[in-house]
């Protein structure tokens, strides 16, 4: 038996970190996510499954409770963007366990191993994330006729953006949790026992208009609500309904006396969104 020793190197040639790698990055984990989803149907069966028992179950018993207090419009006109909202709160906060989940099995290693910074694992994540939730929420989107709500083109537009900001600052949310928990069982207990106040205290259930002080109060510290209230308002916007039973339905979030414009309301969400995103990104590079 011979054997061949030779001198020959191979040249290896390693790729500099840049914003273009980062990109790429960016791009390869927000199209693992999609793929992660279309591959497991019976999640996306399971995240569609409680928005619908809230709005033809819960919806259809309450209405004979409500009839007189909800006007001209119906229980589950005024419940579809609550439920709109609620769809995405699960799916995208969910869509961030992900990460502990990598972690667990080591596929996390190896993305660390690749020229990007850690960040642009963190971006990608919740991009991908908030686009799920997104395409998610279509299909309670598409039912709106159901329920009494136009299809406006403008309406529609504006609703996807609206949904997309919420998904994105919830899935800052659970980046932030993602980024210190190191096992699943751990990341479920902290995620139930978050989403259940955020989606109860944000409106989306019942209007805002009325509380009790310190009910009024936790729903105003809630971000969710400020992402709720701009749902409400642009479907009630197109609701052919009376104005006194709008006012009374979608009564305005105040500060003090000082009504919170929609915009500034939707700055809160981006800015939320933002600070969350790098505090996970911070949280992340310091981790192992």
């Amino acid at each position: 038996m011979s054997v061949i020793v030779t001198d020959r190197v191979v040249p290896v040639r390693v790729v500099d970190a840049g914003w273009r790698q980062d990109y790429r990055g960016v791009k390869v984990v927000w199209q693992r996510e999609l793929l992660r989803v279309g591959q497991d149907r019976l999640r996306v069966v399971s995240a569609l499954l409680q928005p619908v028992l809230f709005l033809f179950v819960l919806g259809t018993g309450l209405a004979s409770l409500t009839d007189r207090t909800t006007g001209e419009v119906s229980l589950r006109t005024f419940m579809f963007p609550g439920v709109l909202a609620t769809s995405v709160l699960f799916t995208a906060t969910f869509s961030a366990m992900s990460i502990v989940w990598d972690r667990e099995f080591g596929f996390l290693r190896e993305m660390l191993v690749a020229p990007i910074r850690r960040g642009a694992i963190i971006v990608g994540k919740a991009l991908g994330g908030a686009t799920v939730a997104t395409l998610q929420s279509l299909v309670i989107l598409a039912l709106a006729g159901v329920v009494g709500v136009p299809y406006d083109p403008v309406m529609l537009v504006v609703l996807v953006g609206e949904l997309f900001l919420l998904s994105m600052m919830l899935c800052a949310v659970g980046l932030v949790l993602a980024a210190r928990v190191q096992q699943m069982q751990s990341m479920m207990a902290v995620m139930q026992m978050m989403l259940l106040p955020m989606s109860f205290l944000s409106g989306s259930l019942y209007p805002i208009g009325g509380l009790p002080v310190w009910l009024k109060t936790l729903t105003l510290l809630n971000p969710v609500t400020y992402a709720v209230h701009p749902i409400r308002s642009i479907v009630f916007d197109h609701l052919d309904a009376p104005a006194a039973d709008i006012a009374r339905l979608n009564a305005p979030i105040e500060w003090l006396g000082w009504t919170v414009p929609v915009a500034v309301q939707l700055a809160i969400v981006v800015v939320l969104a933002s600070v969350l995103l790098r505090l996970a990104i911070a949280q992340f590079n310091r981790a192992e």
